[in-house]
Order: structure tokens, then sequence, then C-alpha cells
């Protein structure tokens, strides 16, 4: 048994390995927990879903990753974090009950669905590479089921797509759906015409990106137009029932393949040993170096905290920028023993891309648009890739397609169905 320190993170995602990879593990004994076996690129989860990469390409096994490098000392235990007991300094997953010195959470976020029940069951989400792979699936087994259909009237219904939220999500893979209409189907579904297949994208407030300036909503706006994407904005979703989708207005729209993209929420976790109570979205309330208020030796990091300042008073940005200046932050703090450094969020800028030479970039000290915009764009999220096999992959993947406007990645693939079975620790 070790004499050092245990330090248990819950979750892998940018607030987490980049965590882990600043920890002094000579200094502590470092525990990974999270329910997969790898980390993912968020941001390019709509890449997957519309065929334009791998899963492969965005996702790094974190039993490689600990073997090498900065993550090199650190464990991995699989397990969906159930309870976190703060009396007992325990946390238990489905498979067993672990022990913390000092605990981390860094779980992120799930879907959102405003009191909507059971509307997970029945809408496509890009929060996991699994949700992404299903998205992907659906798409293209509707649009091989539509080119095999003579009922011009089933095959638009078929092909009538709804994306819910007009952030960066909902535009980037409105976009991407906009892209396989307009330069796609007429080379490989030539049974289908553009007219037969009908993209909306809904938002709530009065414009896209609501996050960025007016003038890249703006901009945004245009390129899905050209995209052929239909644009509904100070809509509200009501309900979506028998493929319908009911806004509060009582307008209702006729679509079988809905995508959430609407909203958040903090990852479920319940907390016993303490009447201990989470903040506004399920979030940590955390002081300025992230520590969770009310409870001890516990910090939250990432989307799943909230740290409420002046220059931030509804909470900082849930992006990947924050968690990752965050993690560092906290540990250097924590291998110091010592926490004298306030987070100070340093604003790297926000971009979105809606396709092809089609992007918007609200940077430090300049706004793009247009190519130099969508350059940027694949240059950032290409350096923040983990590592170089995964670069090189989705660098190659992204020069094929822009010259060919094609991919080898629309693979039908569908799990098999037998034998049944339940995963381990879980009931049928």
């Amino acid at each position: 048994m070790s004499n050092k320190e245990r330090i248990v993170v819950i979750g892998g995602g940018f607030a987490g390995i980049n965590f882990i990879k600043k920890l002094d593990k000579k200094r502590f004994d470092v525990l990974l927990v999270d329910k997969n076996n790898y980390h993912s690129f968020p941001p390019l989860f709509y890449q997957i879903a519309s065929s334009g990469l791998d899963p492969g390409s965005i996702s790094f096994p974190f039993r490689r990753e600990m073997r090498k490098g900065s993550v090199k000392g650190a464990r991995y235990n699989m397990g969906d974090v159930k309870t976190i007991d703060v009396a007992n300094k325990t946390i238990t997953t489905q498979f067993e009950t672990i022990e913390y010195d000092k605990l981390v959470i860094a779980a992120g976020t799930t879907n959102n669905f405003f009191g909507m029940t059971d509307l997970y069951k029945r809408v496509f989400t890009l929060k996991s590479t699994p949700e992404a792979i299903r998205c992907r699936n659906e798409i293209l087994d509707r649009l091989e089921r539509a080119s095999l259909c003579k009922d011009e009237k089933q095959r638009r219904r078929i092909l009538s797509f709804v994306v819910i939220g007009g952030g960066p999500t909902g535009v980037e893979i409105a976009g991407a759906i906009g892209e396989m209409k307009r330069y796609i189907l007429h080379r490989e579904y030539p049974n289908i015409t553009t007219d037969d297949l009908n993209i909306t994208l809904i938002e709530g407030t009065d414009r896209l990106l609501r996050t960025m300036s007016e003038t890249a909503s703006r901009e945004a706006l245009e390129y899905l137009g050209h995209l052929m994407v239909n644009v509904k904005l100070q809509k509200t979703m009501k309900s979506y029932e028998n493929n319908v989708v009911t806004f509060a207005d009582g307008e209702q729209l006729y679509s079988e393949m809905v995508i959430w993209t609407a909203g958040v929420t903090g990852e479920p976790m319940e907390i016993i040993g303490t009447d201990f109570q989470r903040g506004p979205g399920n979030r940590f309330i955390v002081d300025e170096y992230n520590r969770v208020k009310g409870l001890n030796e516990v910090y939250a990091l990432g989307d799943i905290s909230l740290m409420m300042c002046d220059a931030y008073p509804k909470g900082h940005p849930q992006l990947a920028q924050v968690a990752i200046q965050q993690a560092k932050l906290l540990a250097k703090h924590l291998n110091k023993n010592e926490f004298k450094t306030t987070f100070k969020y340093v604003d790297k800028g926000s971009m979105a891309t809606v396709g092809r030479n089609r992007a918007v970039a609200d940077l430090k000290h300049i706004h793009l648009y247009g190519r130099p915009a969508w350059l940027t764009w694949m240059f950032v999220h290409l350096i923040s890739i983990l590592g170089m096999r995964n670069k090189i992959s989705v660098l190659m993947n992204w020069i094929w397609a822009y010259c060919t406007y094609s991919t080898s990645l629309r693979l039908l693939i569908h799990s098999n169905k037998y034998p049944l079975r339940s995963r381990w620790g879980e009931k049928e």
C-alpha cells in the first residue's frame, strides 16, 4: 500500500486529463475513474455524426496514455460514479467503493431536456462518442432507405431532420448535414433530390451562437442559408410526440429525426454524509481556487464547476479552455500545498464552423470569417487532439474530404442484436 496521499479524479475529459498531467505523481497516488476507458474530443463529435471522422481518430485509451509522458504514474479504474460519501471519503461506482484523501470532480455535463419527461428516448444527442455513432448510423440508414423509396411524400418524411439548439454544436451538425445535402446527394444518392432532404435548425433566442459576437451570428446564419438549412429563431420546443415537434407558440413541425443540442446539466451523482446541495445547472459551486464550497477536500473543475465572480457573475462559459486553465492551476496549488493564485480566465476566443470554407472566429483582437476562420478552426482543433497518430489521421481525412468531396467513412455498421446480455454489474 502506498503512503502517498490519494487523489481520486472523476472524469477524464479536458479538465481531468490536464489536471493529471500537471500533478506530481511522485507525491500523490493518482487514480482516474471514468465510465469510458478512453478520452474523447467533444468538439468533433459532430464530425463523427456526419461521417467526417472515424471515432478512433478522436478517442484515446487512458491506459495507453498512462504508460508515457506526463500522465505516466497515474492509474485508471472503469466505473460510473453513483455516490460520493463525503463523511467517509469514498466514492461508489457500479463495480466498487474507492477511498480518497482528496477528490477532484471533473465529470462534465450531460444533456438537459428542461423537464420534458422521456424526451431522451425519442431524440438523438451528441454528448459522447456512442451518441455520435448512433446519430451517424441513423442518418446513413435514412439516406439508404430514402434512396429505395418510390413514394415522394414518404421519402421526404424519412429525410426530415430537425436540430434543436443554435449553439456551436447545433450550427455545426446542421451545417454538416447541409453539406451532405448540397455536395453528396447527387454524387452518391442519385435517386434523392435536394428537395427531398429538409434540415431545420431551431433556436429559442433571437440569434445563433449567443456566446459569440452579433457579427459571427449573422455570418453563421448566412452560411447555413448557402447550405440550404432552414433556421427558425425565437422558437421554443414544448414537446415531441409521434414525430411532431410542437413549439410554445402552437406551431408544429414534422420530423422523423430530431437532434438535441439545446442544453446541458451537470452529471448526476448522489452526495451523502452531508446536507450539501448543488448550484444552478446541477453544478458544484466553487471558490476562486476551485474548492467546492461546503465540502472538505473536494474540488470541481470544468463544466461541472460554477465559479461566480465580478467578470462572470453567472459562472464561466462551459468551454474547454476554462477547464484546461482551471485544471493546470489546481494541480499547481496541490503540488505546492498552498493556495495563493486565484483563477483568472484568459479568454482565447470562440469559433464555430458551418462547413467547408465557412466558419466564424472571435479571437482576442480580431474577428475572422470564411476561409481564414475555417483554416484557423482546423489548426486549433488539430493541435488540441492528443497523440500524433490521431493528428495525422484527422488531417488526412480532412485533406481527402476537401479535395474529393468524399469520404470512406459513410459506413452503416449496426451492432449485432445477439447474444442478449447486459454490461457487467448492470441489471437486465
